[in-house]
């Protein structure tokens, strides 16, 4: 049977098969998974760039969240449990996902590391990834929001050159606000450029170091949690009265 048309190729060159494409189609169906086995916990992908103060964000978040949210991290590096380390010693539940190298986490891994960390009464989950705004954003860890760390120290030029990343974030926060009076680093300019990406993307300036912002970002994830669970109640409320409505109970 002869090559169909659409199949042909010059002489000399073999089509090969987009294996990126397969990878993320599963990638997708891990994702689902772990939001079925996480319904009422929030779970919260943090990206960035290395160095940006996403280990320090955790640990002052930490204690932020202490006597109102419980929380937990899974922490993503190439090697090294130094994160993990530093987030145990604060007093927070944390497990360290080494990649072997690779330059971001796949949600196959997060699915794995959850066998292996206690998340009883944990109300929030985060993702701590690995530092690229590349490879990250094409990922779906099976989060229920995205968060971009940006810090000043990088430039506010880093919207439009990594986009991807911010149109798929619904939160960027803008870290180590201390440094602004000593950076040429303008935040009109990086947040008009990622809301030219993503209009719908929130922003909050904060700083790890002298707790600027943290409050506003401790209200978000409270928020956003209180949101999570309610959404979940009422769908099983919802789900209850069908059943019961199937089996003409109440009739």
């Amino acid at each position: 049977m002869p090559t169909p048309k659409s199949n042909r190729t010059p002489v000399g060159s073999v089509q090969c098969e987009n294996t990126t494409l397969n990878l993320l189609k599963a990638n997708d169906f891990v994702a689902k998974v772990i939001r079925e086995r996480l319904p009422e916990m929030l779970v919260i992908n943090i990206c960035s760039s290395p160095g940006s103060g996403k280990t320090a964000l955790m640990q002052e978040t930490g204690k932020l969240l202490k006597g109102k949210l419980n929380m937990a991290v899974l922490v993503g590096d190439p090697e090294t449990e130094r994160d993990a380390i530093r987030m145990k010693e604060s007093g927070i539940n944390a497990l360290q996902i080494v990649t072997g190298g690779m330059c971001h986490i796949e949600a196959q891994m997060i699915l794995q590391a959850l066998d292996h960390i206690n998340l009883d009464g944990v109300d929030v989950l985060f993702i701590e990834n690995v530092g690229n705004l590349v490879c990250p954003a094409a990922f779906d860890l099976g989060e229920d929001y995205r968060v971009t760390v940006i810090s000043c120290t990088e430039g506010d030029d880093k919207p439009k050159k990594y986009p991807r990343m911010f149109l798929t974030s619904e939160l960027m926060l803008i870290s180590k606000s201390d440094l602004l009076p000593y950076l040429p680093f303008s935040v009109d300019a990086v947040i008009l450029d990622a809301r030219d990406i993503n209009p719908d993307l929130e922003v909050i300036t904060l700083s790890s170091l002298n707790g600027d912002g943290l409050d506003q970002w401790g209200e978000w994830l409270m928020k956003k949690s209180e949101e999570k669970k309610s959404r979940e109640k009422k769908s099983g409320e919802k789900n209850a009265n069908l059943v019961m409505n199937d089996v003409g109970i109440g009739r």
